[in-house]
């Protein structure tokens, strides 16, 4: 059994954060980071060394073992800001559609800028996810 290596600490949210070296990175993550506390009603927790996620489920892997993660997260990677949206997107291609310029994969909405995407739909669709994390969850 493998362990998982991103795993729920005590890391400090905030120091994270001001260490982001791109200031317009920075500024982003932090709106986000806002956003998702509101959204949610979470605190901010550090997953591993580089993601921040708000609020959590349970969840069973293929090899039996149960596991807590994230139910709605992001990450200020050097390339974009990469928010993690747990219930994939096949539900949202109407938000998708009108958000704006992103690129994503099965979780991941990749964003260069903000300023590129409408924030009230990257809100909704965050808003929408986390809804369905856990009415599928009972989080």
């Amino acid at each position: 059994m493998s362990k998982l290596k991103t795993v729920e600490n005590d890391a400090d949210v905030d120091e994270f954060l001001s260490s982001v070296e791109n200031p317009k990175r920075r500024k982003d993550a932090m709106q986000v980071a806002e956003m998702m506390g509101r959204v949610t009603a979470e605190p901010a927790r550090m997953w591993g060394d580089s993601i921040i996620g708000f609020g959590r489920y349970r969840y069973r892997r293929s090899d039996q073992s149960e596991h807590n993660w994230m139910l709605v997260g992001l990450s200020p990677r050097k390339t974009a800001l990469t928010v993690y949206i747990m219930a994939g997107f096949s539900a949202y291609g109407d938000l998708l559609a009108r958000l704006g310029k992103h690129k994503h994969s099965v979780s991941c909405l990749y964003i260069s800028r903000l300023d590129n995407i409408d924030f009230d739909v990257l809100t909704e669709l965050v808003r929408r996810s986390v809804d369905d994390m856990r009415e599928k969850y009972s989080a």
